[in-house]
């Protein structure tokens, strides 16, 4: 067997550590069914108890699809992904609920429109506007 060279080390050490932080950190398969997202999808907002947001969504959003993930912080996150219609244009439609861990409630995270992070108060006129139709 040769002797391997120090230059060969120097460039195969790097190459592994990348690869480990790759597998680790790189792209996960998205989730698409699991107890936090059955959870949200049968939850209601508080203005309209009766109808639930699997049903609101399904009615108002032309194609959607429900995804589960981790962040960094340890938080469950559940994220809406559809094209919805406001203000008359179909639009590109991320709403996240931050679950928490024992399913006992939800808060609303971040809508972006298009790309665009949109305010508290746009959030919830979205809202309202997809369990009102």
């Amino acid at each position: 067997m040769q002797n391997v060279s120090k230059r060969t080390i120097l460039w195969i050490v790097p190459i592994i550590i990348l690869a480990i932080f790759w597998y680790f950190y790189g792209p996960q398969k998205e989730i698409t069914d699991n107890e936090y997202i059955s959870y949200i999808k049968q939850s209601s907002i508080e203005t309209s108890p009766n109808t639930n947001l699997e049903n609101a969504f399904g009615n108002y959003c032309a194609e959607g699809k429900w995804v589960f993930f981790k962040t960094q912080k340890d938080h469950n996150v559940v994220e809406f992904k559809g094209e919805c219609p406001v203000n008359g244009d179909a639009n590109s439609v991320n709403l996240q609920f931050v679950v928490e861990d024992d399913q006992k409630g939800y808060k609303l995270g971040a809508l972006l429109l298009n790309g665009e992070q949109q305010s508290a108060e746009q959030r919830e006129d979205f809202l309202n506007m997809v369990v009102s139709k």
